[in-house]
């Protein structure tokens, strides 16, 4: 399937005793380029690095993925019944998914550790890589990144405690719903071409369907870092890091990003002006030229 000019080609599948994953994802540039993999968020795809990926493939070789769920990726399937399975599959922590993502840098095989670019919950999952898998990485840019608790929008937990009645409104409010919680992501209006491609996945008849897209709102409500962010001091050793964040992000606060600096040990932050929480639609060329620099200071015996 096609998404804005590259297709997710390629498919990994991974097997764990109780999950089975499909993961559609590709590679383009020049294969003796540095490696760059760009991890997306909930509820993206990798749609959403489709302007950053192909201005920076002249000079990198990228690597793009839809996480189990989400774009062109199927949803995981569970092999075996255990007794807390509604937990497990939640996956709240990103556990199962990181598991999943590090199988798959493992298969790519890369000649050298990656440079990595996370946004939203894809950064909890480049953490996890990092702290939990022991993938190592050339660099690590995290954009507006949730990571640091504490979390949660009051709509989450609105749908949590009214699950059933959400489920229950017919598949054309929903879409209304799906489509005004994507447009809260941006400061300024996003395209309607963008906004329906944005929103086509959670929709009727979409890859994933309005069910799917309510149940990640369940999980956002019992995102837990905890135990994971008692690691978070070593990030900065292990990595070299570099954070940018959205002055009007209305999901998570800017704040938050002054936190995040200096629980990872980060070595830089910085905040762009007139961008919410999809940057890579507000503030395309700044987001480009903050990325640039840092993979180019972080490149220069690679390139």
């Amino acid at each position: 399937m096609m998404v804005h000019g590259y297709s997710l080609d390629q498919t990994f599948i991974y097997k764990t005793p109780t999950h089975e994953y499909r993961i559609r994802w590709t590679r383009f540039g020049k294969t003796t380029s540095p490696a760059l993999v760009l991890i997306h968020g909930t509820p993206w795809s990798s749609a959403v690095w489709q302007n950053l990926a192909t201005s920076l493939s002249t000079y990198y070789n990228i690597y793009l993925y839809d996480h189990p769920g989400f774009g062109v990726s199927p949803p995981y399937r569970r092999l075996v019944d255990v007794a807390n399975h509604d937990t497990v599959d939640l996956d709240a922590s990103l556990v199962l998914r990181a598991e999943a993502s590090a199988a798959l840098f493992k298969h790519w095989d890369m000649a050298s550790p990656p440079h990595v670019v996370s946004h939203d919950n894809g950064g909890l999952v480049s953490l996890r890589l990092l702290l939990d898998h022991s993938i190592k990485f050339a660099s690590l840019c995290l954009i507006d990144v949730v990571a640091i608790g504490p979390f949660g929008l009051p709509f989450f937990k609105l749908v949590v405690e009214n699950e059933g009645v959400f489920t229950a409104i017919p598949t054309n409010l929903v879409e209304g719903l799906v489509r005004a919680y994507v447009k809260s992501a941006t400061y300024k209006s996003l395209p309607k071409e963008i906004e329906d491609m944005l929103s086509a996945p959670w929709l009727a008849g979409g890859m994933q369907g309005s069910e799917k897209f309510l149940k990640e709102m369940v999980q956002a409500h019992y995102r837990d870092t905890g135990v994971l962010e008692n690691e978070y001091a070593r990030v900065g050793g292990l990595s070299p890091t570099k954070i940018i964040w959205g002055l009007d992000d209305a999901w998570i606060p800017v704040e938050t990003a002054q936190r995040l600096k200096r629980a990872l040990n980060a070595e830089h932050l910085v905040i762009i002006e007139e961008a919410g929480h999809l940057v890579q639609y507000d503030q395309p060329g700044k987001l480009a030229l903050e990325v640039g620099l840092w993979l180019s200071k972080h490149s220069k015996n690679e390139i």
